[in-house]
């Protein structure tokens, strides 16, 4: 299931296992074998447009062939929460593009990601709002529990 701490503030998550900065932590701790992964090809594709080569080669039509450390953040942090889901990974390296992405890894497996804008879920959705402990399953219901949160934790 998808969890989500929504953290509108600049206070950080106190949490070990907090991957405040996808791109610095992917930059340092990726490996070849994610690569390999085929839902790991279909995000780089959809997510950038970009086809996987080789661990090391990823044919961009903007940048021609890159270094996985240039994909974009919301690639990055995506392979991130499906790739080593025990991290709570800042979400907010996203873009609505993301979304759908976030969603599949949620369904595949458990994961908690931090949120500190709107993004835009396409229903139907299950996830579970770690600040308040509701299960949500609409996009509006994404709203208020995010509304709730700034009142309340603001």
């Amino acid at each position: 299931m998808l969890n989500i701490i929504i953290n509108r503030g600049v206070k950080d998550i106190e949490d070990e296992n907090y991957v405040f900065s996808p791109d610095t932590y992917f930059k340092y701790n990726y490996e070849d074998a994610w690569f390999e992964d085929e839902l790991v090809k279909e995000m780089v594709h959809d997510v950038d447009g970009s086809t996987v080569l080789s661990a090391h080669s990823i044919d961009s039509p903007v940048l021609g062939i890159i270094a996985p450390e240039r994909l974009s953040g919301g690639v990055k942090a995506l392979i991130i929460m499906y790739m080593e889901p025990e991290l709570i990974v800042n979400a907010s390296a996203c873009g609505d593009n993301c979304a759908k992405w976030i969603l599949e890894i949620g369904k595949r497996q458990d994961i908690t990601v931090r949120l500190g804008y709107e993004m835009r879920f396409e229903e139907p959705f299950e996830i579970c709002i770690e600040n308040s402990g509701s299960v949500i399953h609409t996009y509006a219901e994404f709203l208020w529990e995010f509304q709730e949160v700034e009142i309340f934790e603001g």
